[in-house]
């Protein structure tokens, strides 16, 4: 006689789902996720994943409002505790690094790696996400140049530094999560600052 699992509670199924989708998105070789192995990997049918979520795209939105929410809050914590607009760099720059080292995941998300075919407006969210990291970045250079620091173009410098984090979080999924994105941090944040 096999033994039944317990059923969720109800919006913890939701979580599992979720959390389960970032769990395939792990996976070295990077293949599509189907909504159907999505279901065999949670034992459940594709019917049940559709009553907690329209489609495969709202299951990638709930990825990656879970991601905003994660990076904004540190973000928006590490800039109203810290007033040095570097350390402030230091400390952003160095989250969004871990978050992808801790989340190889969601770094496929963040990269647009794992939603090259699903919904265009997906990927429009990221960009849009990317935008904010950076505006972000080139508030803290505002603030170091306001203490001081000398900083030609703000706009250009944090451009570079998005390009340099995006560049590392791509570098950590297409050697199949081998490439740790701070490896090379301390010596690589010194360059850059």
């Amino acid at each position: 006689m096999t033994e039944k699992r317990p059923r969720p509670k109800r919006g913890e199924r939701k979580i599992q789902i979720l959390q389960t989708l970032a769990e395939m998105l792990q996976q070295p070789k990077g293949e599509r996720i189907t909504t159907a192995l999505l279901a065999a990997r949670l034992e459940v049918s594709e019917a049940a994943l559709y009553r907690h979520f329209a489609s495969k795209a709202q299951m990638f939105e709930g990825l990656i409002e879970f991601i905003e929410s994660s990076l904004f809050g540190v973000v928006n914590k590490i800039t109203a505790e810290e007033e040095s607009g570097i350390k402030q760099l230091h400390a952003v720059v160095g989250m969004l690094l871990g978050f992808a080292e801790k989340n190889p995941g969601m770094t496929r998300v963040l990269t647009g790696d794992a939603l090259v075919f699903e919904d265009e407006r997906l990927q429009a969210r990221i960009n849009q996400m990317h935008d904010r990291i950076e505006a972000s970045i080139k508030q803290s250079l505002r603030v170091a140049l306001t203490q001081g620091h000398d900083e030609p173009d703000p706009g250009a410098r944090a451009n570079l530094i998005l390009c340099y984090v995006i560049g590392r979080w791509q570098q950590y999924a297409k050697s199949g999560f081998k490439r740790v994105p701070t490896e090379l941090w301390d010596k690589q944040g010194q360059m850059i600052f």
